[in-house]
């Protein structure tokens, strides 16, 4: 139990750095929910769960096949620390340079959920990285009942936010691009190069 509270607490602090990102997604859900409400929110997190489960179990599946590998928990190890310190170094360049809100949807809320997450290569990128470091970790718990156990602790907060945002612009309390916004997302991503760190320290070179 204590390893899974454990592992629980890192997937959800890892996992808000990027459900959290000031991306196409969110300012599409954003421009969804001020016509919509939480349905668009909600609607968008679906389309997003069609492309993300289907990418994570064939992840999970791959790392099975490559678990017998010599050092291959190491080189994963080291490979998603490496991405964390680069996406948080990206995130946060990203969150104090760039207006979040210059978007507009041209899609129905499921539709945008599908496009903006299929289409989107850096939510591939994490996925591939940190994600990956995620799902390999979960497979040495659980084994292949660690993929879902991991998606579950993951998605969640996709529908939480994805919703929560929606409902908040059309109640006309878009305030998700100002100052307190950025200085939460910066502690998040703060947060984010502690695993980074961890990561490295726990691989056994």
């Amino acid at each position: 139990m204590q390893d899974f509270f454990q592992f629980g607490i890192a997937v959800v602090i890892i996992s808000a750095s990027g459900v959290m990102s000031p991306g196409p997604l969110f300012v599409a859900t954003i421009a969804n929910g001020i016509r919509q409400g939480a349905r668009a929110g909600f609607r968008i997190a679906l389309g997003h769960t069609l492309v993300e489960l289907p990418l994570v179990v064939s992840i999970g599946l791959g790392i099975l096949s490559l678990d017998a590998m010599p050092q291959f928990r190491v080189s994963i190890g080291i490979l998603g620390a490496l991405s964390i310190f680069g996406f948080a170094g990206l995130q946060i360049i990203s969150i104090l340079r760039k207006d979040p809100m210059q978007y507009k949807s041209k899609y129905g809320s499921f539709l945008t959920g599908i496009l903006l997450t299929g289409l989107n290569p850096f939510f591939l990128i994490w996925w591939f990285t940190i994600g990956f470091k995620l799902i390999s970790d979960a497979l040495l718990l659980w084994s292949i009942w660690g993929i879902f156990i991991m998606f579950a602790l993951h998605i969640w907060m996709d529908y939480a936010w994805l919703v929560l945002v929606s409902f908040l612009s059309s109640r006309g309390k878009v305030f998700l691009s100002n100052k307190r916004y950025k200085i939460g997302m910066i502690g998040i991503n703060a947060v984010l190069i502690y695993f980074g760190i961890t990561f490295i320290l726990q691989a056994k070179i």
